[in-house]
């Protein structure tokens, strides 16, 4: 009798750049995603400039990544997977030889990879248009910050995803979430609503994440608020991945 032999299985190296193809030409497709990632940014930016002298150049490149970060991750990536998983995506992902774990490491990192680029144009056009420049270690440095920043935003995209099952929620949420955050953070970070509120906002992610691009471009010295920012973004990075990770349902029911 003849025996038959089961399929060899995949690599996980070949499953991951797979899957990472095919998640870099998704987010292509998805002109809301490309819109809030990088046209944001850059109309922040032209905002800034022909408004006038709003702040120091290095808080207005590093606001203008932030709202790009906080808006492509709560509303653009959140949506996405939302609405992959609506449609059946992930479940037939599921029943594939590739683990868990690569189908959304996989989503992560390409949106990782997405926002890195996107606030190295952010850096070098801000520059430009605010005549400035910055030392490499300055660049490298806004660069390990907005990675960071990205971290925390797409941790809290996946808690709401994970949270959250229908697309229409997640979409009025995140962007309740993106409208809270991003005024917490700026007016906490003015100082205009009293010394309280700014302590308070210095705790949000937006305000942690406008700390330490402040501190690292030297707008503002490094401190214990600063320390303070780093440890919370790392909180909040641990605490909501944890969540999104937990609840999260590969199916639509």
């Amino acid at each position: 009798m003849t025996e038959i032999s089961a399929p060899a299985m995949p690599s996980i190296s070949l499953t991951l750049r797979s899957l990472l193809r095919a998640d870099t030409a998704v987010l292509f497709r998805s002109r809301q995603a490309l819109v809030l990632t990088l046209l944001l940014p850059l109309i922040i930016l032209f905002v800034t400039n022909r408004g006038g002298r709003l702040g120091d150049p290095g808080f207005l490149i590093g606001m203008a990544i932030t709202y790009g970060l906080v808006s492509s991750a709560l509303i653009g990536y959140s949506t996405t997977v939302a609405r992959d998983r609506e449609a059946g995506v992930f479940q037939r992902l599921r029943v594939t030889p590739t683990p868990a774990w690569a189908i959304m490491v996989s989503r992560l990192a390409v949106q990782l990879a997405a926002n890195l680029a996107v606030s190295i144009v952010v850096m070098i056009v801000g520059s430009i248009m605010h005549g400035t420049s910055f030392t490499a270690g300055e660049y490298l440095l806004m660069l390990v910050v907005s990675l960071l920043g990205a971290a925390v935003f797409l941790s809290i995209g996946q808690a709401l995803v994970g949270l959250i099952k229908s697309v229409t929620a997640i979409n009025a949420v995140g962007r309740i979430l993106f409208i809270a955050l991003i005024l917490t953070g700026l007016l906490g970070s003015t100082g205009v609503l009293g010394e309280d509120f700014k302590n308070v906002a210095a705790w949000t992610p937006v305000g942690a994440l406008i700390n330490l691009f402040s501190a690292v471009l030297h707008v503002a010295p490094w401190g214990s608020d600063e320390t303070a920012a780093l440890i919370a973004s790392f909180g909040y990075i641990v605490v909501f991945a944890g969540i999104g990770i937990r609840w999260f349902r590969w199916d639509p029911q």
